[in-house]
């Protein structure tokens, strides 16, 4: 791959927290329109490194490129608007909005009008216009005017992509998004992983290999905080070190 072709790559980042090497010498790229999965067993350091990349944490040594721009001393806020956006484990939601007014906050604030989010949906018919396709393409227009909290779980998940997606990312950071979710549930986060826009760049972290081998077409696999090995899903699946260390005997023929 060429340099145009990367969106986001990493040089030796390393983060200690005392004597421990949470990420260790961690160099990855990502290319552009790229459905890259980072797994690894528990402590691998994976939230860890999302947590650098986005800057939530700062790193011990190392630096992060996105698009070309080093964003290593940029603050969390200055990297979402580059088009860095994120997803977490936990839901980060708003437990009494609506997915309606939780999606127009998100575009107004990224229009540069969250002082005006609170007035009613159709004064801006462009927002309102944005929220009714984003509930539409992320199965939730039945739950628009449904408290957050009284949601199922695994639609508070989607709520959480589709906010993601309000933010309009270049490169989105999904940190295990059918955690916690029900089986049940579960098709829909991987149909709607698997349809987000092919210009958004994606990586993804997931325990979850359904999800993870019917969506990736590049993994990296981090063990101790270090970058095992890296590949397309039939290659990692055959690796027996990634055998050995994570997979095990999990069935992975879907490959």
């Amino acid at each position: 791959m060429t340099g145009g072709d990367i969106v986001l790559r990493t040089e030796h980042l390393v983060k200690r927290f005392g004597g421990i090497n949470a990420t260790n010498d961690v160099s990855i790229s990502v290319a552009r329109g790229a459905r890259h999965a980072l797994i690894g067993p528990n402590g691998a350091g994976k939230t860890t490194l999302i947590n650098l990349l986005t800057g939530v944490t700062v790193p011990t040594s190392g630096r992060v490129h996105l698009l070309g721009q080093d964003i290593s001393d940029l603050p969390p806020h200055r990297r979402v608007g580059l088009g860095l956006v994120r997803t977490f484990q936990i839901n980060q939601l708003f437990a009494s909005l609506t997915p309606l007014q939780s999606l127009a906050l998100a575009v107004a604030s990224r229009e540069n009008g969250a002082h005006r989010w609170w007035r009613p949906m159709g004064s801006d018919a462009a927002v309102a216009a944005e929220c009714e396709a984003l509930l539409q393409q992320f199965r939730l227009s039945e739950q628009a005017e449904r408290p957050t909290r009284e949601m199922p779980y695994g639609k508070r998940r989607l709520l959480e992509i589709a906010l993601a997606v309000a933010c309009k990312p270049r490169v989105l950071l999904l940190d295990e998004p059918a955690a916690g979710v029900p089986a049940a549930e579960r098709q829909d986060i991987l149909d709607t992983v698997a349809a987000l826009p092919a210009d958004v760049s994606v990586l993804l972290i997931e325990h979850d290999m359904d999800l993870v081998f019917s969506f990736a077409k590049t993994m990296t696999v981090l063990v101790n905080g270090a970058v095992l090995t890296e590949g397309t899903p039939a290659q990692i699946a055959a690796d027996p070190q990634v055998r050995a260390v994570y997979l095990g005997d999990m069935e992975v023929v879907r490959v």
